[in-house]
């Protein structure tokens, strides 16, 4: 990520060109409504959970049969590559009738669009319809994306918090902690691994124990630097040679994606896994990905915990579809059927008190499933760190470890 910001400021250094005096206002919605229709909207989101994309899928026909607005899902592995594409696009002087019309991110992809001009600069997402039903004061990550000001400039669709899982059959008390994962780790050797980073999945367990173990983590909320990034870092690449030894393979080589290591844990070859959805044990349950004996916990500190969202290049082709398309997901309709374990499991951002009994009633006939956790049980949110210490950890985590799959 940090070439990628250093290429966008040689490129794009004194550009400040938007497309955003299209005249459209989310505030006049039927004007944008109007303006939608027939529009193809080319969503670049991830791909890589057949789950979501068949969630995507129903929320694209619904909006299609509703208000005529084609969504066509176009699948990347890894967000930089839409930010990349949008880079490329401003540098070549594409100020309008871009290909990237929404897109799917948080985190340091948000901040590097943001901080590049590369997103709609006009305050749209707070403008739609469904946004009045957001929980922004009990969810403050639907504002604070990884401590930068969301400003309206991506809609949140979903919300995360990393919870841990294992079977009942094999392992009877996990460990609920970084130190007591790794006497874990010590003493069963082979059973325990994480997805290569940078890998989403790999790179939160890696900040994880980046904000448990620090000794300030204050420092964390802030840019890193040469000094405090050599400070609060040195116990987590501690933890991970003294753990690496003892993982699946002796830490020679990582599941790919979050996909690979739930079946690993499925097929018995690791007793603890991980993923950013508190439903997704029960949905893998559901779908006979996992057997019924898995149940979920947290670490007794709390685990890390944050918002996606869906936001709009500079140079949308279709940014009134794209705003459609955006709204719906936020509705309490998709919010409810994404919340579903059977579907999705993906928590919702809305306040569902504020909802209308007709939709309260939508979450409240969910079965969360029996690996669920009580929304009392998830324990403390612990608040991401900056963006700026994602690049630094991933550069360092593959100058040591890095594994050619």
């Amino acid at each position: 990520m940090r070439a990628l910001l250093a290429l966008i400021s040689v490129l794009l250094l004194g550009s400040l060109a938007h497309a955003d005096d299209d005249g459209l206002d989310p505030r006049n919605w039927d004007a944008v409504l109007a303006e939608a229709k027939g529009e193809k909207v080319f969503f670049h989101a991830w791909g890589g959970e057949p789950r979501i994309n068949d969630y995507i899928a129903w929320a694209a026909k619904t909006v299609k049969q509703r208000y005529g607005v084609r969504v066509m899902h176009v699948k990347v592995s890894d967000a930089a590559q839409v930010i990349s594409r949008v880079l490329t696009e401003k540098a070549a002087g594409r100020h309008e009738g871009g290909t990237v019309d929404l897109v799917w991110i948080n985190g340091e992809n948000f901040a590097a669009m943001k901080h590049e001009r590369l997103l709609r600069s006009a305050p749209w997402s707070t403008e739609l319809p469904n946004y009045r039903f957001v929980d922004v004061e009990n969810k403050p990550s639907v504002a604070l994306d990884f401590t930068v000001p969301v400003d309206g400039l991506e809609a949140p669709w979903g919300m995360a918090k990393l919870v841990f899982f294992y079977d009942t059959e094999r392992l009877s008390e996990p460990p609920v902690s970084a130190t007591q994962l790794a006497a874990w780790i010590a003493d069963n050797p082979g059973r325990f691994t994480y997805p290569q980073p940078p890998h989403f999945i790999g790179t939160t367990f890696l900040k994880q124990l980046l904000v448990e173990l620090a000794s300030d983590s204050e420092a964390l909320m802030q840019p890193a630097t040469e000094e405090s990034y050599a400070a609060a870092a040195a116990p987590l690449f501690a933890w991970l040679d003294a753990a690496h030894p003892n993982l699946w393979r002796q830490g020679r080589a990582f599941p790919r994606d979050y996909g690979g290591m739930r079946r690993l844990l499925a097929d018995g070859e690791i007793d603890i896994a991980f993923a950013f959805n508190p439903a997704d044990a029960s949905s893998a349950i559901a779908n006979g990905e996992l057997p019924d004996s898995v149940r979920s916990f947290v670490f007794e500190d709390g685990t890390l915990g944050n918002t996606h969202f869906v936001a709009i290049p500079f140079n949308a082709n279709a940014a009134a579809g794209a705003m459609v398309f955006a709204d719906f997901l936020m509705s309490p309709e998709a919010q409810a059927k994404k919340q579903d374990p059977h579907v999705w499991g993906d928590p919702t951002v809305l306040a569902i008190d504020g909802l209308s009994a007709e939709d309260r009633a939508r979450f409240d006939a969910l079965d969360l499933g029996i690996a669920t956790l009580a929304p009392e049980e998830l324990g403390p949110t612990l608040p991401e760190p900056h963006p700026s210490w994602v690049s630094r950890i991933e550069h360092e985590w593959a100058r040591r470890y890095g594994v050619v799959q």
